[in-house]
């Protein structure tokens, strides 16, 4: 994948840079980070710079993750990281890929992650051609359910030991977005083969759910 660039009313989401190391290095001293990602802790400069530097551009040239840097379109700010993770079931027929974020601690509370998300989830069922979109956190992390949620993700039950955290295995909450569920979200489309923000759909699989 060629990497892009997103943009937001207030937001510019694009892959990260080298010289965007001392920002990361200095968001990832939050414990909370760590605590609830796979971010290790301590985090050295060293990690900083090859996050920036090898993991990111590997994985967009290998489509193995899809990373963003979240800045600030006033300032260039780093607000956090957003990605499209475990790309193995991206091509058909599965369609399907995971987000998964960060935000800055100074940068919580202000709407930025959830408008960065609809950003990349329009990318992803427009461009990409997804038709499942999961989202994974340890059980117990209400702040980032809380920035699924208002995408629209619904929560889909507790997988049981399915992280393993400093040597723990720890319970994980599950939530999926499907195409239709961000159209209903955002009002019914214009006339035509269009979906949410007039923007074509996708072709997809047929969905039969059970409705028993």
């Amino acid at each position: 994948m060629k990497p892009v660039t997103l943009t937001t009313e207030r937001l510019v989401l694009r892959p990260f840079e080298p010289g965007d190391a001392p920002a990361v290095h200095a968001a990832c001293q939050d414990p909370e980070i760590p605590r609830w990602t796979v971010v290790p802790s301590p985090y050295s400069h060293e990690e900083a710079e090859r996050f920036v530097g090898t993991i990111v551009p590997e994985g967009w040239r290998d489509d193995t993750s899809y990373t963003f840097a979240i800045l600030s379109r006033a300032d260039d700010t780093l607000v956090g990281a957003m990605a499209l993770v475990r790309l193995a079931q991206l091509r058909a027929p599965e369609r399907q890929a995971e987000l998964g974020y960060w935000t800055a601690k100074e940068q919580r509370g202000k709407g930025y992650t959830a408008e960065a998300g609809r950003a990349v989830l329009h990318w992803a069922f427009h461009d990409l051609g997804v038709e499942r979109l999961e989202w994974l956190a340890e059980a117990g992390n209400e702040g980032s359910w809380g920035v699924a949620r208002k995408l629209g993700f619904q929560r889909e039950g507790t997988l049981r030991a399915k992280l393993l955290h400093d040597g723990t295995r720890r319970d994980c909450w599950i939530g999926s977005l499907l195409p239709s569920d961000l159209a209903d979200a955002e009002g019914p489309a214009p006339a035509g083969p269009l979906g949410a923000a007039g923007l074509p759909l996708p072709d997809t699989t047929p969905y039969l759910p059970h409705r028993g």
